[in-house]
């Protein structure tokens, strides 16, 4: 389907880390695209428009409501009280579901008149570089079922992230950090970083016990340097590297990696540590104590200086990227239905409103700022709705249809 691909696209490459951490289930709608009108309460009909693409009704209906079965929201009365709670209502929450499919279908115009392609080949080496954190091609497989994926679809979504980074790139191309704000980060989140241990380790496939323990045999003994046995023995990506897989408080690494490594001092190398990847040998090869006072970015490991520049860099140009999509949204010809009425997730909202009982001032304005949203809510329903005045604010609402999970 056209929609909700570069949206569950977000989440597709931090799927794997270091060889340490495992896929992360991204959410599909499984709808088709083009509506399925009769079934499981599906209406048909277009929700809205973005430049003569329609956007069909039941896409927006089957993400709703693979939403609340996510959250357990399966029944109207679990479904009302968290529209009650976050102040919404059935009509708002769908059109913050548009919106989302808006910002999607406007993505993909950008793209296409930009003429952004992504090679093969490019796809390729990402997947490699992720399949090689895996001991065999049954545990990729394996962890790619898990989080609900096909190899195929798992491509197509990459692909489709790295159209979505060049497009940045090209509207919203990064800019340095100021180093002033570098270091204002810095010593913000130094305590964060107090303590930080980082590590090189070997990876031996689970059934190769033997051969670890003859290789930590001989590095213990001093017959074997860490790094090279690395390079010789490890099946993991870090092998080249001799082993390294940075500071932990920038990784995510898993718990009996973690566990093993918190007990290590300086250059000191674990046993045999068992983890679903295999078994590692864990050395410590560096550890950082924070000064007391930062006053230059030197100070700090450089990894560590360069991860709060590329934060500072990519929320720069997040923004950048944010302002130059709403000029674009705003020069497009969007136009969004009115929601039919027999939509599963519609229901009366009223009985779950719960008003003070002692009518105080602060009730009395709350039920006055509940009876005019219905009356604005009205009033769209009267006809079609453009993109400025039907799809509502849709940052800082609890409510509002988040993109997939990952």
């Amino acid at each position: 389907m056209k929609a909700m691909k570069l949206i569950k696209a977000l989440c597709v490459l931090g799927l794997a880390t270091a060889g340490l951490c495992m896929l992360s289930a991204c959410t599909d709608t499984g709808s088709n695209g083009k509506g399925t009108s009769g079934a499981d309460g599906l209406t048909g009909g277009v929700a809205a428009t973005v430049n003569g693409v329609e956007i069909a009704e039941d896409d927006v209906t089957v993400y709703i409501q693979e939403y609340r079965t996510s959250y357990g929201m399966t029944d109207e009365d679990s479904w009302g009280e968290y529209l009650a709670d976050s102040g919404t209502t059935p009509e708002a929450f769908r059109e913050d579901t548009i919106g989302t499919f808006i910002e999607d279908e406007l993505t993909r115009q950008a793209m296409a008149e930009k003429g952004i392609e992504v090679d093969t080949a490019e796809v390729d080496e990402r997947i490699n570089a992720m399949r090689v954190n895996y001991e065999s091609e049954e545990a990729w497989n394996q962890a790619l079922q898990g989080a609900g994926w096909t190899e195929e679809a798992y491509r197509e979504e990459i692909g489709l992230r790295l159209q979505l980074m060049r497009l940045i790139e090209e509207v919203a191309p990064a800019e340095e950090p100021a180093e002033e704000d570098v270091l204002n980060y810095i010593q913000m989140y130094m305590s964060m970083f107090d303590g930080a241990k980082r590590s090189s380790h070997i990876l031996f496939e689970s059934a190769d016990e033997k051969t670890a323990q003859e290789a930590l045999d001989k590095i213990n003994a001093g017959e074997l340097d860490f790094a090279e046995a690395a390079k010789q023995h490890s099946k993991d990506g870090s092998a080249e590297n001799g082993g390294d897989v940075g500071w932990d408080k920038l990784s995510q690494f898993v718990t009996a990696y973690q566990e093993a490594l918190d007990e290590l001092e300086l250059d000191q190398v674990s046993g045999l540590v068992t983890s679903e990847y295999g078994i590692h040998v864990i050395k410590c090869t560096d550890l950082f104590t924070a000064p007391e006072e930062v006053t230059d970015p030197n100070q700090v490991p450089v990894e560590y200086a360069d991860t709060i520049r590329n934060m500072i860099r990519g929320w720069n140009q997040e923004e950048a990227y944010n302002e130059w999509l709403e000029k674009y949204r705003e020069a497009a010809d969007i136009v969004i239905n009115p929601m039919p009425a027999k939509v599963p997730y519609n229901l009366n909202i009223d009985k779950y409103i719960i008003w003070d009982d002692e009518g105080d001032e602060d009730a009395e304005d709350e039920e006055a700022e509940y009876e005019d949203l219905m009356d604005e809510e009205a009033d769209d329903g009267d006809g079609a709705q453009d993109a400025e005045t039907g799809e509502g604010d849709t940052e800082g609402d609890e409510a509002q249809a988040p993109p997939a999970a990952s």
